[in-house]
This record gives C-alpha cells, structure tokens and sequence, in this order.
C-alpha cells in the first residue's frame, strides 16, 4: 500500500493529476492518498447482500455492505416481529375427525443479530434460522384420548342475563376439542380471536382497572379461568397468567385469569410425553361450564 502511494504522490508531483483549486502538490500528504484509496477500496467492495427465508427463496432483508455499521438486535426484532407465530394445536371436529392446526415459527434473533453483524468477504446470499415447530400430535393419537380425566373444573353463572351467557358459549365452543401433544402450547387469545359484534360476541359487564363495565365478550374470564383451574389439577406448566384487578365471583381468590384482546394472555404447555384433549361444555339451563383435560394415559404419580 505505501509503495502504491508513493507511485501516486509521484505522479502528482510530476504533474500527473491536477490539484483541486487553491491545492499544489506539495499540499497533498500521503496519508489523504491512503485514506483516499481506502475509501475506493472499500467502495468498489461494496455489495449488496440478501437475507432470505430459506423454506420460500423470498428475500426479507437486504443491506449494502457499504453502507455503514448495522444494528443487527434491531433489525432482528423487525424481522421477528414480521416472521414469528405463535403455533394453533390440532383439533377434532364436531363430526369427529381430526383437523391439523397450524406450525409455530420463530427466528432465532440472536444468531440472526450476530449473522448481520458479521456478514463474510463473500457473502451475497444468507438463509435466516426459521424455526419451525409443527403440532406434535397425530390422528392416531385420538384413539382412546378421553380415557381418563386428568384435570376437572366447574364453574357457576346466572343464566339469565343472556350476553353474558352467550360470550361463555361461544368461548367454551372456540376451546373445546383442542388437541395437545407433548411440548404443544395453548394461547388462549391465539384460539379465541378477536372478540368483536362481527364475530358473534355480545355486550355484558366485565371488570376493567377494579371496575364492572360494559364491554364486548364479557364473560369469557369465566371460560378462561375455569380452563385454568382444570389444567393446573391437570398439572400441565403454565406459561402466562394474570389474575383480575379485583375479586371475581366464579373461583376462588387467585385461581383466574383474565385475558383482553392485546393484553394479557393465558397460555400453558403441554408437559406430559403424551397428548392431551381439552373438553368445555356449558349448561346454559342451570348455569354452569365445565372443563376437562383428558388423556389415552394417566399420568404418573409424583
């Protein structure tokens, strides 16, 4: 490098390369040459390299190695942010038969971070690390899956006022005959969706900041921490848990789980080696919901 400057200043010097206005050559030092040509260097190295998804070939990021440092946390958090999902378990329907829930995908951020932040000479093209997890159970694992009740809760309403009863129904309906293998997980807001008009879900009193209003699925508390209370007899691992602001009626203290649409959520694991199916019936007559885990095994005791 200091030979090929030394080549350069001499050129100048001969009168080579014309000076900038008010510049001679002996105001050019050799290390604004050095700095000059790296910059060049480095320029004509510049590339742009693409990070794919490796299971469609389509590009998710790109960066122009030129360009300046990368954050690659933050850009990982983006990718993420886009790219995971939470996993749907299977289920057996009305009629039966067994319906396939949907994978979990996840991004390995932090080797993603660490792959940006140290993209290689010769690196034009990078697969980031998708995770995949599809549900771990399968049709034939229905065959005498309600064997033994492994896990049993009851809980009681009034069954006149009608919203409410109706939001219970339709959330017992969206949790009942949900299928578990071992290691799948239950995010009660992921199976229950949005609770809007438009979805069915009608007006009753819920409790909001320690106070009863008025709002949209009121009621589905009670389906939620009555499938509480039956997965912790069950023994399966609980994930996220948050209890009301202030003292419900249907369980005892610290036995709920509140949920809200973007808020909190209720999500356990399936920790048992074998899967597990989730049963909700409601009596809308007498006024009770009743949940049970169930199993082909009985699990064995601590």
């Amino acid at each position: 490098m200091l030979k090929r400057t030394a080549m350069v200043l001499g050129l100048i010097i001969a009168g080579g390369c014309t000076a900038s206005a008010g510049e001679t050559a002996k105001d050019i030092k050799p290390e604004d040459l050095i700095n000059k040509q790296t910059s060049l260097e480095m320029k004509s190295f510049s590339r742009e390299v693409e990070f794919i998804d490796k299971r469609t070939n389509e590009v998710l990021y790109k960066h122009e190695t030129g360009s300046g440092e990368i954050n690659g946390a933050e850009v990982a958090d983006a990718l993420a942010a886009d790219l995971d999902q939470p996993m749907v378990p299977a289920k057996i329907t009305e009629d039966g038969q067994y319906s396939e829930g949907q994978k979990r995908v996840i991004l390995d951020e932090d080797q993603t971070a660490e792959m940006l932040e140290n993209i290689r000479a010769f690196d034009r093209t990078i697969a980031l690390p998708i995770v995949e997890s599809a549900p771990n159970v399968k049709p034939e694992d229905i065959s005498g899956i309600t064997n033994h009740v492994i896990g049993e809760f009851k809980t009681v309403f009034d069954p006149s006022v009608k919203g409410r009863v109706h939001n219970i129904k339709l959330s017992s309906n969206a949790i009942n005959n949900v299928l578990l293998g071992p290691g799948d997980r239950f995010y009660y807001n992921l199976i229950l969706g949005e609770r809007t008009e438009a979805r069915g879900y009608q007006k009753a009193m819920e409790i909001v900041n320690k106070e009863l209003v008025e709002g949209i699925g009121g009621g589905i508390c009670q389906t939620s921490s009555t499938l509480y209370n039956a997965v912790d007899e069950a023994g399966l691992g609980i994930i996220e848990l948050h209890h009301h602001s202030k003292q419900v009626g249907y369980v005892p203290k610290d036995k709920d789980a509140t949920v809200s649409w973007g808020g909190p959520d209720f999500k356990f694991e399936n920790t048992n080696d074998f899967p597990v199916l989730i049963r909700s019936a409601v009596d809308d007559v007498k006024g009770s919901i009743t949940i049970q885990v169930l199993s082909a095994n009985e699990p064995a005791k601590s």
